[in-house]
């Protein structure tokens, strides 16, 4: 059977050539169990497909920064799917799957034999989970010395090694066939030179071949298309020259980094595959937890709760004390205390690292307090936050031509 992505994308194009609408399917980074039920209940409101697309640092055998390994994560998509008797597509993914790209193997300082098998195993139990997609992102060393960059000789070898490692298992154990996404880590570059992405792909398929795997082929490849952590204004330029040249080896170009994206309907216009969005959603859920915040604050003057959360509080402490938000330090302010960094990078780096931290047990029991004071007082906290994130969601699913899709994969 194709795999469902494959499915999907062939429907996509299928209805361009009837209708001339082209679409760009969405994908939300599974940060936390609010981004995965505010992602479910914007699917089903706009009726369109979702795709998960989970990094090793969220979710895997380890059970990540969400406490989820990769079966709690499929069963818990699931059961989100069967509360509000959601059927449409779900995509379940990997997000870089590569050496390396997970903090916790990077601070330890694994060698990459070690990273590379730790990699291998994360796969494997995607696959026993039931995930539909895998990011091969081996673009990472940081065994070689500072300022030099990997070859792309060197990520066509292990990308093809990685894939056929998971293929020689899910063949051999008869699990279902499932998609590859390959391509560039793109805080460190991206695959818009025209000769390096060529290169790229006839490696690729040398490599697959000489390891026994001629009909296996990604079918997404990312690309570094204007957007990345700190940039939102999608190159529509460099975009068609990749869409077009990815077309060429039957594939299609994936989009990381489109959070807060200035000119989202550029995506389809373009003939983008796929764009995936993460930090944002993390943004929101900050926001809609600090409009709680400020409830409750109100209701505590009315004398209408007994004491306060202290949420915010102790939501800043844990996310400091982390450390996670030294990763997202600009050069220039490496080395320095956390207070001392400008106010608006405070708020920013706890914006973007509460995300690292939502599962730990006192923040957890800090926003139950939140969620109770507010609820006695006949407020539902939980769907505010779930709200204010469904709102930005649904501006993708719209922008992406999305909207009512799911009707085209039921006539397929």
């Amino acid at each position: 059977m194709m795999p469902k992505t494959e499915k999907l994308l062939q429907i996509i194009d299928s209805e361009y050539k009837k209708t001339g609408i082209k679409r760009t399917l969405f994908a939300a980074c599974p940060n936390s169990i609010s981004v995965i039920k505010a992602a479910i209940r914007s699917a089903k409101r706009n009726n369109a497909p979702i795709k998960f697309a989970a990094t090793l640092n969220q979710v895997d055998f380890d059970k990540g920064y969400t406490g989820m390994t990769q079966k709690e994560f499929v069963q818990t998509i699931k059961l989100e799917c069967k509360k509000i008797n959601f059927n449409g597509p779900v995509i379940i993914a990997i997000d870089h799957g590569g050496p390396w790209l997970k903090d916790k193997d990077r601070l330890a300082g694994l060698t990459y034999e070690e990273t590379l098998n730790n990699v291998k195993k994360s796969m494997i139990e995607a696959v026993r989970a039931g995930y539909d997609l895998l990011h091969v992102d081996p673009t990472v060393d940081v065994s070689l010395p500072e300022g030099e960059i990997i070859s792309i000789e060197t990520v066509a070898e292990r990308t093809a090694d990685i894939i056929a490692h998971v293929e020689n298992f899910r063949k051999s154990n008869n699990f279902p066939a499932i998609s590859y996404e390959v391509g560039t880590e793109e805080v460190h570059g991206g695959l818009a030179d025209m000769n390096v992405f060529r290169r790229f792909f006839e490696l690729l398929k040398k490599n697959l071949v000489q390891l026994g795997y001629p009909d296996v082929w990604p079918v997404f490849v990312v690309a570094k298309v204007g957007t990345d952590l700190h940039t939102s204004t999608f190159d529509s330029e460099v975009a068609k020259q990749v869409v077009n040249a990815a077309r060429e080896y039957a594939c299609y170009i994936k989009g990381h980094y489109s959070d807060n994206v200035t000119n989202p309907e550029a995506y389809p216009q373009t003939g983008m595959g796929g764009a995936n969005v993460g930090p944002e959603f993390t943004e929101n859920e900050y926001e809609g937890l600090e409009e709680l915040i400020n409830l409750e604050t109100e209701l505590y003057k009315k004398d209408l709760v007994p004491y306060l959360s202290d949420f915010k509080e102790i939501l800043w402490k844990a996310v400091i004390n982390s450390n996670r938000w030294k990763k997202w330090l600009f050069e220039e302010e490496k080395g320095l205390d956390f207070f001392n960094l400008k106010e608006d990078r405070q708020v920013w780096l706890i914006k973007t690292g509460c995300r690292y931290i939502w599962a730990n047990p006192e923040v957890f029991a800090a926003r139950i307090k939140l969620y109770e004071n507010l609820e006695i007082n006949g407020i539902n906290a939980e769907e505010i936050v779930i709200s204010k994130i469904q709102r930005n969601m649904d501006k993708y699913f719209f922008s992406f031509n999305l909207v009512n899709f799911n009707d085209c994969v039921i006539m397929a």
